[in-house]
């Protein structure tokens, strides 16, 4: 079935990458118009030239860390396209300084924090007077499954900022479910993005720590994440609200892994 967001705006920040590349491609499959917000100029603009031009889609260069940034660019969304309806709020970093709390100093804490949670509030905050005045609208946020349990390999910055998002999320949604507003938290399981690549390129060991949790065998790949966030943006989850979507190939539910 194609169309399922056929005529709607959205807004993807991380959209030249990972997850959000792959959300953006499934969203203009689907008939959206789409917003990129990015800091990868070159990428954003041959994304536009690909995905068929600024009638379609619009790059935004955007440091998600700044309000004044995040602003423009939802109202970008809104002047250009005449809507905000859907808002995924993916941009996110794993740096490797962030490691175990006894390694990881104040200033990494921080800028992960500042990346992967305040930008996430930042954006909700720019795009729900839109939704609200519209009576409708889905936001996605990517947490993580480390959001709702330890990790393997410690991240403490990147898992605290996670749980932030979800909770973030729950409330949200909870506060405007009867305004036509949903928002819920997408959870992936360590998915084969550019960010897992850099984080185990150099330590085939902490790769494999990981993968063992994994039923399924295998990290995710972006296509089946974007699928997911298509489903929450769609109609489809038209009851779905203040919800933790797991899409992390059974490592949430297994106790022992068998090999």
């Amino acid at each position: 079935m194609a169309g399922r967001i056929e005529g709607r705006t959205a807004v993807v920040t991380g959209g030249c990458s990972g997850i959000g590349l792959a959300t953006v491609r499934r969203f203009v499959e689907e008939g959206a118009r789409v917003v990129i917000g990015d800091i990868d100029d070159a990428a954003g603009e041959a994304l536009v030239t690909e995905l068929g031009g600024p009638e379609v889609v619009t790059y935004v260069h955007v440091d998600v860390t700044s309000k004044e940034e995040v602003d423009a660019l939802f109202r970008t969304a809104k002047d250009t396209y005449g809507s905000v309806d859907i808002a995924f709020n993916n941009a996110g970093i794993s740096p490797p300084e962030d490691d175990s709390i006894l390694d990881t100093d104040l200033d990494a804490w921080r800028r992960v924090q500042e990346v992967n949670l305040t930008s996430v509030y930042l954006c909700c905050k720019a795009a729900l007077p839109y939704m609200l005045e519209q009576k409708r609208g889905s936001i996605i946020n990517t947490a993580s499954f480390v959001a709702v349990m330890g990790a393997a390999t410690s991240q403490i910055s990147y898992s605290a900022s996670k749980g932030g998002v979800l909770s973030m999320s729950r409330e949200l949604g909870v506060q405007f479910a009867r305004e036509g507003v949903r928002v819920n938290a997408l959870c992936p399981g360590p998915v084969n993005t550019p960010l897992l690549k850099e984080l185990f390129a150099s330590d085939a060991e902490r790769a494999a720590r990981r993968l063992v949790h994994v039923p399924m065998g295998r990290f995710a790949e972006p296509e089946e994440m974007a699928n997911a966030v298509l489903f929450l943006a769609s109609d489809e989850s038209s009851f779905m609200t203040a919800n933790t979507f797991l899409v992390d190939g059974g490592i949430s539910g297994a106790y022992v892994t068998p090999l």
